[in-house]
């Protein structure tokens, strides 16, 4: 089975699930879900051999992840994901984390009927991706450039599932289930900054939502803090006016040629890779040329 085919089983297997709840409206606010990159189930199949009980886990991976954006779009109040509408645009926030709410709760219950390390393994994902969000939330209620607290957000808003993926594709495998955690770890802190960056660099049509909405929400990424330490107090404070705003585009090209005039960008990506070449030392013995390539796929990707 190949890996476009193994995707979209557990396409089908997210259908089965919802369909179990009986309930239509659940079916219709699930129909306007969208998938993504699926690279959690990517990276579990990599690891993995591919068979049912894989195929179930990832469904539910996929799941909970679905899960937390639907509540990330009602927090950011986004209404684009992917470049369509979000679920919270167009049936309200109400709805989106009721749909949310399902979506976790069958995720559950479905992994209470699998092998407790794997439920264990997800559960702890998602207490952590929890806080994540909570930090994530804290953090954006004003202008900082704590760097050490922005990476324990990002690898617990954002790498916590990662490393479930990782690790339940290691117990699955019966490989060494330590390494495969200290991989997904920073695979995921990799994968934020870069999503970080791309926030910035790439075009709204690219993104599939407003280009530079992070700082519009209040978060402080990586090239804001390595920008607001180049500047001189008349730049940080020019800087802090466009914090939490809507930018036109001559202060959103403002901030762009001064990332590059300072190498705001390249720093943070230097930063990317060195979390990156993290991942790639922990399974440098492993043997799997897959999972070097998600690396370099995740830190080159340009969307």
């Amino acid at each position: 089975m190949n890996i476009q085919f193994a995707l979209e089983r557990i396409k089908a297997y997210i259908h089965a699930y919802i369909q179990e709840c009986k309930n239509e409206e659940v079916n219709v606010l699930y129909g306007h879900l969208s998938y993504g990159k699926m690279l959690r189930s990517k990276l579990l199949l990599s690891i993995s051999d591919i068979n049912e009980d894989v195929l179930r886990v990832c469904a539910l991976i996929e799941m909970i992840q679905s899960a937390s954006l639907l509540h990330d779009d009602v927090i950011d109040e986004s209404l684009t994901r992917r470049g369509m509408p979000s679920i919270n645009a167009t049936f309200g926030n109400k709805n989106a984390i009721m749909l949310g709410d399902v979506l976790y709760s069958k995720a559950f219950y479905e992994l209470s009927c699998l092998d407790v390390r794997l439920a264990q393994s997800v559960s702890s994902a998602v207490v952590r991706l929890s806080v994540g969000e909570i930090e994530d939330v804290k953090l954006s209620l004003s202008f900082h450039t704590d760097k050490e607290r922005y990476i324990r957000m990002c690898a617990d808003k954002t790498a916590a599932l990662i490393v479930a993926a990782a690790e339940c594709g290691a117990i699955l495998k019966g490989l060494n289930k330590n390494i495969y955690r200290i991989y997904g770890e920073n695979l995921g802190i990799a994968f934020q900054i870069i999503d970080d960056i791309l926030d910035i660099t790439q075009d709204s049509q690219t993104l599939g939502k407003p280009s530079m909405s992070d700082f519009k929400e209040g978060k402080t990424t990586l090239p804001y803090m390595y920008l607001y330490e180049h500047f001189n107090a008349d730049e940080r404070s020019k800087l802090l006016e466009c914090y939490g705003v809507n930018l036109n585009e001559e202060k959103q090209a403002w901030i762009r040629m001064q990332m590059q005039k300072h190498n705001s960008i390249a720093q943070s990506i230097a930063d990317a890779q060195y979390y990156a070449n993290k991942a790639l030392q922990a399974i440098a013995n492993e043997g799997n040329e897959k999972l070097k390539d998600i690396v370099t796929q995740m830190v080159e990707r340009t969307f």
